[in-house]
């Protein structure tokens, strides 16, 4: 069993790769701003802090054989990231991604789409160029993980499709996943890597 260090522990994100590491057994450090909501649970520490905080960041990943990255990108930067988990001698950070800079079937990002929603556009662009920083990270052992167009709070079925780099569709058209069984794709990343250095995605 692992030792995981999750930071946005309570996002909708975080909140279920906190549930499905705890399923497997794995022991797991909450990090987030506010962390009253998780209460006293076996196999969690909770660490109340500011993420942007390189010192108490750095303090609360030591020790761990894996970081999960569940903040939004637009108020963490990678290198606000990358730095501290370097500095905790932390070799493995997997990252919550986002859709925006998978690619379409014509090879284009799906964040340089035409009618892309401009309320997700600071968001996904920030999160390609957390993933362009990634991409050129020599040290770490990063994964980062996309989720579909649509991320949403349906049920865990444990039933999806592993992809690349290219968005997924379901045999409707319809480009979508669980944050419960994203949990299940990213904590099978942490228990069997196969995508070391590598982006990849998961859809229905």
């Amino acid at each position: 069993m692992s030792k995981i260090a999750i930071i946005g522990a309570t996002g909708r994100a975080g909140s279920q790769l906190l549930e499905e590491a705890l399923r497997r057994g794995h022991s797991v450090t909450a990090i987030a701003r506010n962390t009253a909501k998780i209460g006293d649970r076996a196999g969690v520490v909770s660490q109340q802090l500011d993420v942007l905080d390189s010192e108490a960041l750095t303090a609360a990943v030591a020790g761990h054989d894996v970081v999960i990255c569940a903040a939004h990108f637009a108020t963490v930067p990678a290198d606000k990231l990358i730095a501290p988990v370097k500095a905790a001698g932390v070799k493995r950070l997997l990252v919550v991604g986002g859709a925006g800079s998978l690619l379409l079937p014509d090879n284009s990002r799906v964040i340089d789409s035409e009618g892309f929603p401009e309320e997700y556009l600071a968001e996904a662009s920030a999160g390609a160029l957390f993933l362009d920083v990634l991409l050129k990270e020599q040290d770490l052992d990063w994964t980062f993980l996309s989720p579909s167009a649509e991320f949403v709070e349906t049920e865990r079925t444990g039933q999806f499709r592993i992809g690349k780099d290219h968005l997924l569709f379901d045999a409707t058209g319809r480009s979508w996943i669980s944050f419960a069984d994203y949990a299940i794709a990213m904590i099978d990343e942490v228990e069997t890597p196969q995508f070391s250095r590598q982006r990849f995605t998961v859809g229905y």
